[in-house]
């Protein structure tokens, strides 16, 4: 098994997560919502890593940096919107640098996600979307057994327009029929 390549966001994270976020910014953009000037700050990632930390404290996020070989973060991955109950289920978003693609570093923090998602969370579904067109995260997904499902009209807002995706999930095969973790009670 290989090592993970991720781990808990932390305040501090801040500074280098803005860092590549601006050499990263032409990169990203076609693939991401528009985002303000003050996004690619330092404190700009500051509240938003504070507000996925508190998202974790209420059990609703797990917040993530992707790190390269080095241990320098390369990228940000998310557990999001974790529903319990009957649901058991959770969305799932990343990114990696441009400079840490085709490495397979994307791939292996996807794999720590499932793990994470389907050990330690308990959870049955992780669902994931991609634009049409982008190939590569197509790729990450299904070397990570994720199969496509459906496809979602004008879904989210992507470089200032609506686009539509292609929905992506994956079961937790070992958790059929099992109630959910004591821990997950609610709904």
């Amino acid at each position: 098994m290989q090592p993970p390549v991720t781990r808990l966001v932390t305040l501090d994270d801040a500074e280098e997560l803005a860092a590549c976020l601006r050499r990263n910014r032409e990169f990203l953009d076609p693939w991401e919502p528009a985002r303000p000037d003050s996004w690619f700050t330092a404190s700009g990632q500051r509240a938003v890593l504070a507000e996925c930390l508190e998202l974790h404290s209420r059990g609703v996020m797990v917040p993530l940096a992707v790190l390269d070989e080095d241990g320098r973060l390369a990228g940000r991955l998310s557990v999001n919107n974790v529903v319990r109950g009957a649901f058991l289920s959770a969305s799932l978003g990343y990114w990696v640098a441009r400079e840490a693609g085709g490495r397979g570093l994307a791939t292996a923090a996807v794999a720590d996600a499932v793990r994470l998602a389907f050990g330690e969370l308990g959870l049955h579904r992780l669902e994931a979307c991609t634009l049409f067109h982008n190939a590569a995260s197509q790729r990450v997904l299904r070397r990570n057994g994720f199969t496509p499902f459906g496809v979602a009209p004008r879904y989210l807002r992507i470089a200032g327009r609506w686009q539509d995706h292609l929905l992506f999930h994956l079961l937790n095969e070992g958790n059929e029929g099992n109630e959910a973790p004591p821990d997950a009670a609610g709904t």
